[in-house]
């Protein structure tokens, strides 16, 4: 728009991803704390002057001034980093740690496709990110019950949380041991489609242990009960997404790669753990 002034202004951010842009600038995909997730180009930052360094690297989380239209009124989509500075910069942790590195991929993936519009705040979820990062860092708990535990409050914020204590079909209450993906989670014996799974008690209370923040549950349970969570956490996820998630095959589970690996959306082979009904 002609006249337009690009607005200077300050936000801190998790840096979810970044893109070469010709031959000295990036792309940086930010998930900021008051004008949701957005894009900003970092002039010369891969030049061994510049003056941003290793601040913009996945996983980090930057105080940064930046120019643009925080509120998307004329049309760019592009802001320009002007100032940046590191508040606690995790990925130089994760470098060197596979495990962490891939839960902390995933973790950056999952909320940029839980923020499909562009400058819409989010902050709940730029929290949830936040404190993921920070789980990750400190290593209190095994990596891939903290990336779970980030999908499934990240599905309940997005509105696509598992049913686990009633019926996801007709709301009976109970522990029902059916579990559908396309139905919304647990579901009766009256409701269960062909197909469903079959989880351990034991997974459904580790699904639930890990919403609600339970750690002294999910601490103690076996590597076999996290895998089955892992399948179906993931499968729920990309069912929702309509899509795969690059990343989450990937993540090191402490088992072979077949074991992690979710459904691919759409159909095809299963490969996420999780044991199933046959059907005629």
């Amino acid at each position: 728009m002609a006249g337009y002034r690009r607005q200077l202004y300050r936000d801190d951010a998790v840096v979810l991803r970044v893109q070469k842009l010709g031959e000295s600038d990036r792309i940086i995909t930010l998930l900021t704390r008051r004008h949701g997730r957005l894009r900003a180009v970092a002039r010369g930052i891969r030049r061994t002057t510049s003056k941003f360094g290793a601040r913009l690297e996945p996983f980090g989380h930057v105080d940064l001034q930046l120019a643009g239209d925080p509120k998307g009124e004329h049309g760019s989509s592009l802001h320009s980093v002007s100032q940046v500075e590191g508040i606690d910069l995790y990925g130089k942790r994760f470098l060197g740690d596979y495990p962490r590195y891939t839960a902390a991929s995933a973790i950056a993936e999952t909320a940029e496709r839980l923020t499909p519009v562009e400058r819409e705040p989010s902050l709940r979820l730029f929290q949830l990110t936040l404190g993921a990062m920070k789980s990750l860092a400190r290593g209190e708990h095994a990596t891939t019950l903290v990336l779970d535990a980030y999908l499934l409050r990240g599905m309940a914020l997005a509105g696509w949380a598992p049913a686990l204590t009633a019926c996801a079909v007709c709301g009976t209450p109970g522990r029902h041991r059916a579990f559908s993906v396309p139905a919304g989670g647990a579901v009766c014996p009256d409701c269960r489609p062909p197909g469903a799974a079959h989880p351990a008690p034991a997974t459904v209370d580790l699904m639930s242990a890990l919403t609600t923040g339970d750690w002294v549950l999910a601490d103690a349970t076996e590597a076999a009960v996290r895998r089955e969570c892992s399948g179906l956490v993931a499968a729920h996820l990309q069912w929702h997404l309509e899509r795969a998630l690059r990343s989450l095959p990937l993540v090191d589970r402490g088992a072979p790669a077949t074991t992690a690996v979710p459904p691919p959306v759409g159909g095809g082979p299963r490969a996420d753990g999780v044991n199933r009904e046959k059907t005629e």
